[in-house]
Parts: structure tokens; sequence; C-alpha cells
């Protein structure tokens, strides 16, 4: 599987907010939005904290690719929305590490919340 640089991982641990831009799942036109991302061990986690109803977070269910812009690089990426409770359960608690944030996170049996369930891994884009 392929991994992201050690240059993309580092410049997305440092930047606070990140761009990514998906492609319209009607148009094809691109869309460009700022989010916070998060990583551990070379994986790279988005989520909407407005739930999977938003635009980009629909692109990318449909579409599955975009942009990442990080540290002055353009990385072509592919998004892998996560579904696994465990993992989405997780890669929140990389956001809160990372942001020092206090988000709403589900627990135990409780469903996951609208964040949790916009959830994406970014992946490197085959080239």
């Amino acid at each position: 599987m392929a991994e992201f640089s050690q240059d993309v991982i580092e410049a997305a641990a440092r930047q606070r907010e990140v761009q990514i831009t998906t492609y319209g799942r009607k148009t094809g036109r691109p869309h460009r939005v700022t989010v916070w991302v998060s990583g551990d061990n070379g994986r790279l986690f988005v989520r909407s904290g407005g739930g999977p109803g938003r635009d980009w977070p629909q692109n990318l269910l449909t579409g599955g690719r975009g942009v990442l812009h990080v540290g002055g690089m353009d990385v072509p990426i592919r998004a892998r929305h996560l579904v696994d409770v465990a993992e989405t359960r997780a890669a929140a608690g990389h956001l809160v590490r990372k942001y020092r944030v206090n988000i709403q996170r589900s627990s135990g049996d409780q469903p996951l919340t609208l964040g949790e369930q916009a959830t994406f891994e970014l992946l490197p884009a085959a080239t």
C-alpha cells in the first residue's frame, strides 16, 4: 500500500488547518475547503464536524478522490470512509490529542456522532 512521504506527514502534524479539494458529485467541479487533519503512524484522518450531509464529505463518499493542500504541496489523495466503530473512535482520539479540543464523541453502545460518521482516512492516490 502506498504511503505519504515524510514531508507530507510532518507538514500535516505542524499545520493547524489544511485544505482539501474535492470534486462535485454532480458537476465534477473542484471545491476547496479548510479542515483539520490528524494522524498516527503515517496515517492521516479528516472529519466533518457537521456530519456526512455537508458537500465535501458527500463528494468524497461519491468520488473518493481529492487533493490535500499541506505545507505548500498539492498531494493527490483518495479517501477511505471509516465505518468500523473502533477505528472511527480511534481517529477521533487523534484529533483530540492534536488539537486539544473537546469534540462530541460516542462511546460504548452509543451510535456514532455525526462527525464520526463523516470520518475519512486520506491515502495517497496511485500515480
